[in-house]
Formats: C-alpha cells, sequence, structure tokens
C-alpha cells in the first residue's frame, strides 16, 4: 500500500520518474555528449523522445517501429517534431524544454524531440550536414508507419533550427509535400547557400512553410524559402549582439540564436512580433509597406504559433517576405507608429525627423533617419516611428527636422497636418495637430488632438 501510495505522488509530481501500466520508470533524456565526442566524432543515432501534458517533466523514447507499446502516444492528437541543428560541442540545446512547455500550452499535442546529437556533434561541419538526409529518411519511416497506423499528415508540424530546418524540409519532400506545416528557424546557410530548390528547404515541402530569419550575413541562409518568410530587424544583425570578434563565441552564435528566442517569446504571447509584408527591408523601414491590405479583413501576420489567420491569404499569394523590428532584449517587441506629415513649404528641404513622445516624466525618442526624406509644396510624408517601450497615454509630442544646415539662415516649414497612427494598438485613437509653424533643426513641441477625419 505504501509503495502505491508513493507510485501516485511520483505520478503528480512528473519530474523523476513515468508511471506507466502500474510501474516506475526512470525518464529518457537528451543525448549529452561533450567537447571530446565531437573531436573524436560521431556516429549517427536518431532518437524520438515524446512529451506530452501527461509527461512534461519526463521524456519517454519512442520505438520506431512497435506503436502498441506506446501508452502516452496518441495518433488522433497533433504531433510536432522539434529538430534541433548542428552541435559542435556535443551539449544539449538549452531551449529544448522550454520550447517543449510551450508547445505543450498551445494543444493538447505529441511533441517529439529528435535527437539526432550522434550525428550532429562534430567539429567536422560538413560530416553534421552529410547527416541530415540520413536523420530525414529516419523520421520520415516513423512518420509513414504512423500513417499507416491512421495519422494523418495533416497534423504533422515540423519545427526545425538552422539545420534542423533543412531536415525538416528534406522529411517534407520525401512525404511528397503533404506534412501539414513546416517552421524553420534561421535554416543554415552554410552549404545551402545557392543549391537547387530539392537540396534545402524550400515552399513545395510541407501545405504550409514559414520561416524566421536572424542571420542571413552569418550562419542563416538569404532569400525567401516560404510561403511567408519573417525577416527581424532585416534578417541579418539582431540589437544587442556583439559586433566584435572580440566577444567571443557570442560574437558567432548571438544572431542565430535568437530566431529560437524570438520564437519561444512569440509562443508564450510575452511579445507582439507583427510583421508588415514588404518588398525589401528599406521599404519597411522608410514607411511604404504598413497596411497588409492583401491580408485584409485579417491583420498584419504575427510571428508564433497560429497562423490559421492568415493562411489562405499566404497559400494564393505564393511567397511573402514580411518585416518587423525588435529590441535588444526581452519582450523584444517594439512599439510602432506610422506617422503621415503634410508640409506647405515655401523652399524645397530635405532632412530627417526626429519624433519625442512624453507621458508624464518618461521620455521616448526615436530618430527617423533610414533616408533624407523631401519636404516641400503641399507634399504628403509617410514615416515609420519605432520605439523601444510603449508610452501611454501620450501628452506631448515633440518634432524636429534636421536639415543640416549650420551657417545659414533657418528656413521654416509649415505643416499642414502631422497624423500619428498607433500601430501596436489599432484601438488606440488617432493622435493629430494641424497647421503647425516650424524652423528647420529647430523642435517644436504641441499636444496632439483627436484627428479630423474629414481633413485626413
Amino acid at each position: 500500500m505504501m509503495r502505491i501510495l508513493a507510485l501516485q505522488v511520483l505520478c503528480l509530481v512528473g519530474t523523476l520518474m513515468l508511471c506507466r501500466a502500474g510501474q516506475d520508470r526512470e525518464c529518457d533524456n537528451f543525448t549529452d555528449l561533450d567537447f571530446h565526442d565531437s573531436f573524436i566524432g560521431t556516429n549517427l543515432y536518431v532518437r524520438l523522445l515524446l512529451y506530452t501534458r501527461a509527461n512534461l517533466e519526463c521524456g519517454q523514447e519512442l520505438s520506431h517501429h512497435r506503436f502498441t507499446a506506446q501508452l502516452l502516444f496518441n495518433l488522433s492528437r497533433s504531433t510536432a517534431f522539434v529538430i534541433h541543428g548542428y552541435r559542435p560541442t556535443g551539449a544539449p540545446p538549452i531551449w529544448i524544454d522550454h520550447l517543449v512547455h510551450l508547445l505543450a500550452r498551445q494543444e493538447d499535442m505529441n511533441i517529439v524531440v529528435v535527437d539526432w546529437n550522434r550525428g550532429a556533434a562534430n567539429l567536422n561541419y560538413f560530416t553534421a550536414v552529410t547527416n541530415t538526409r540520413r536523420t530525414a529518411a529516419n523520421i520520415t519511416g516513423f512518420i509513414q508507419r504512423m500513417q499507416e497506423e491512421g495519422a494523418s499528415l495533416d497534423s504533422v508540424h515540423l519545427i526545425g533550427v538552422s539545420l534542423g530546418a533543412h531536415v525538416a524540409g528534406f522529411i517534407g519532400a520525401m512525404l511528397g509535400g503533404k506534412v501539414g506545416r513546416i517552421t524553420g528557424l534561421d535554416p543554415a546557410g552554410p552549404m545551402f547557400a545557392g543549391v537547387p530548390p530539392e537540396e534545402r528547404l524550400d515552399p513545395t515541402d510541407a501545405q504550409l512553410v514559414d520561416v524566421l530569419h536572424t542571420d542571413m550575413d552569418g550562419f542563416g541562409l538569404r532569400g525567401a524559402h516560404g510561403h511567408i518568410d519573417f525577416y527581424a530587424n532585416g534578417g541579418s544583425d539582431q540589437p544587442g549582439c556583439p559586433k566584435t570578434i572580440f566577444s567571443g563565441k557570442a560574437y558567432f552564435v548571438c544572431d542565430h540564436q535568437r530566431s529560437v528566442f524570438l520564437y519561444l517569446c512569440a509562443l508564450n504571447h510575452t511579445c507582439n512580433l507583427t510583421a508588415y509584408p514588404c518588398s525589401s527591408h528599406t521599404d519597411f523601414l522608410n514607411g511604404q509597406c504598413l497596411q497588409c491590405e492583401a491580408f485584409k479583413p485579417a491583420s498584419c501576420p504575427v510571428l508564433g504559433y497560429d497562423l490559421s489567420p492568415w493562411r489562405d491569404n499566404l497559400l494564393k499569394l505564393g511567397q511573402t517576405r514580411a518585416f518587423f523590428s525588435t529590441t535588444s532584449e526581452l519582450p523584444y517587441s517594439k512599439t510602432s507608429y506610422r506617422v503621415d506629415i503634410v508640409t506647405w513649404n515655401q523652399y524645397l528641404r530635405w532632412g530627417v525627423v526626429i519624433l519625442r513622445l512624453h507621458s508624464g516624466k518618461n521620455v521616448m525618442e526615436t530618430r527617423m533617419d533610414n533616408k533624407l526624406y523631401r519636404f516641400e509644396q503641399y507634399t504628403s510624408t509617410r514615416l515609420l516611428a519605432q520605439f523601444d517601450e510603449d508610452l501611454y497615454p501620450i501628452q506631448k509630442i515633440s518634432l524636429r527636422i534636421v536639415t543640416g544646415n549650420v551657417i545659414g539662415p533657418r528656413y521654416k516649414l509649415r505643416l499642414l497636418r502631422i497624423r500619428i497612427t498607433p500601430l501596436n494598438q489599432p484601438a488606440r485613437a488617432l493622435m493629430c495637430r494641424y497647421d503647425i509653424v516650424m524652423e528647420e533643426n529647430m523642435e517644436v513641441s504641441f499636444r496632439p488632438i483627436p484627428c479630423n477625419e474629414s481633413n485626413a
């Protein structure tokens, strides 16, 4: 009796043992190797570790063949496969447990961590690349046996990180592009740049392919490779990551790893990473792509687990590039405003715009200097203003147009209207001000008033 009671308590805690068929069972953990293993090289061996809401703290290694013995694996549920990338040190990925827990929050599903560390842990990157095909074949065989037992490919979601994104693509291709979805987190670039689509992740590998780019000028892959490609801060250099080699390991991996941390943040609903479809990052920063007309009545796409509001339009559009900006640390989200200015100047002026928002004693400033903007008679200028924090309510606005004129007379600029539209909080009121006369290089401050829609 005491043994039964103790076993029941252990089941509730769920941290050390897994209870199955009335007996205790040790947890199956991700393979933990070290630098010595990577140095001498490893031979590929693929393990599949199952997690569900019933055993979140204790993985169960799945048999590749005997489904009947796998009591926690429910073929009627959706199944997410989490596939890691290159592991030069042999250590388990630090993000695995966090991702498993966050996926379990999204829905009651099978979460299968693909442990191919014996194959990815190798100082020779090219060996790991070679092993991606063999890993994909192994997992494809497992999914085919799932199908034979009644599972639907529609319910399969492959989430691949770096090299794991291409493993996911190979699996999808072997299954005829019929798996429900592939999510690629900064697909690896070395050995995959410039190759044909069948040799890397591409949109034909699944019914829906979404890709997040954070290190295209380093370990990530340039270009567009999904039905929707999200580009964080342009897809290359990430805020807060080291800029010089003297920072050590972080200089090499920070941008690349940011894709995982942004995805975790999105799954946790800690950050709202709204992306704006655009032809280029420059056009996005210039405020030319803030409408999301192609996705109405839905809003702009949001990075995360649920892409169902945009799925139909994404499939119709073929390939969509979408851009967003982040801060350097959690919660990563920037607060964005669309700024529309109508000027009536006597003289043509070129300049950049500095905008400050005031809320009590708190002040946030942004400099819109991606290019020189043209201000002349009855010219409408649209800008994107992004801030690291969300100040609310906005009690005062300060504006300065910097033209670089430091020796001549200051020319006046007349603003017929400035309209500031909150993009992250569409329920908030638009802020306007009409007929402002200012001098170049001099700041003018004003209190915003409700917009007169008849003049908007």
